[in-house]
């Protein structure tokens, strides 16, 4: 059922409870995290960054591809075709596509550049019934060629921004994409906390998902965290698998050699992954 993600957020905010976005690659990706959702009856948010946009061609087959599968697969729960870092033009390119939410990253802009453009997305996405997620601060780590030095989100800003309309708001607390250092500080509850008083009840989102231990994303979620992202875990997951199916020899067995057999295995860790983050959220049985 595909659906913007305004009323599961919502509902999730409410229940105290949060929704993965899973970021997706290709076919398999896609197949395996509908899958996992319908089996455990959990909303789920499919996260398309512009360079696998791009990477599957365009935007444009990436909405067709879900859509269909949807269809075919005869998905019951809630799903939401949402752009991940979204650039100003990419977030019209992806209202185009038949996206149902957009993200529009603009904390690399000046605090005011950003709330303008963010405007004028929020009066777009409103219009057509899409959600939006805008961001401030900055996520650590590299994503698509932008590197983010993970500086906390100002709460200020957070609230001039919040009360642009948006559904859904990213706040730098300290999280960074891919793969954290053993070095790191960990989240910080403290801004997270100052956040949640200046936005209220504005559902917030845990970017850098992978990696963040339990303990922290349970007390995120208690903090106002309705969406969490998940990538790198996926494709960790999804690598290992594949490398221990060919260290193995399986692909030179019979016709171990093809594609359906030889992506088997890295589907099912994605599927198993998922599996495990939808019963840390709670969003099981929420659909």
């Amino acid at each position: 059922m595909i659906v913007s993600a305004k009323e599961m957020l919502e509902k999730a905010r409410d229940g105290k409870y949060a929704v993965g976005q899973f970021n997706i690659n290709n076919l398999e990706w896609t197949k395996s995290i509908l899958q996992v959702a319908e089996e455990l009856k959990s909303p789920v948010i499919l996260g398309v960054s512009e360079g696998a946009g791009k990477y599957m061609t365009g935007f444009k087959t990436v909405a067709a591809m879900v859509k269909a599968m949807d269809e075919e697969m005869k998905i019951s729960v809630p799903v939401a075709i949402h752009l991940d870092h979204g650039t100003y033009e990419g977030c019209y390119k992806c209202i185009k596509a038949g996206f149902t939410s957009i993200m529009f990253d603009g904390s690399h802009y000046p605090i005011e550049e950003n709330i303008e453009k963010t405007k004028e997305l929020v009066k777009v996405a409103n219009a057509m019934g899409l959600s939006i997620e805008a961001e401030v601060g900055s996520i650590g780590g590299e994503e698509d060629g932008v590197i983010g030095m993970g500086e906390c989100a100002d709460p200020n800003e957070c609230k001039q921004v919040a009360d642009l309309g948006v559904t859904m708001l990213a706040a730098g607390i300290g999280n960074i994409h891919g793969k954290y250092p053993a070095n790191w500080k960990g989240l910080s509850f403290e801004t997270l906390a100052a956040i949640k008083e200046k936005v209220g009840d504005m559902p917030l989102v845990l970017h850098g998902g992978t990696g963040i231990p339990a303990d922290m994303i349970k007390k995120a979620i208690s903090l106002g965290v309705a969406k969490i992202n998940v990538n790198t875990e996926c494709q960790l997951a999804f690598q290992e698998a594949t490398r221990k199916y060919i260290e193995a020899g399986k692909d030179l067995e019979g016709k171990g050699f093809d594609p359906r057999k030889l992506l088997a295995p890295g589907a099912e860790a994605i599927k198993q992954t998922v599996r495990d983050k939808i019963a840390l959220f709670g969003s099981a049985n929420k659909g």
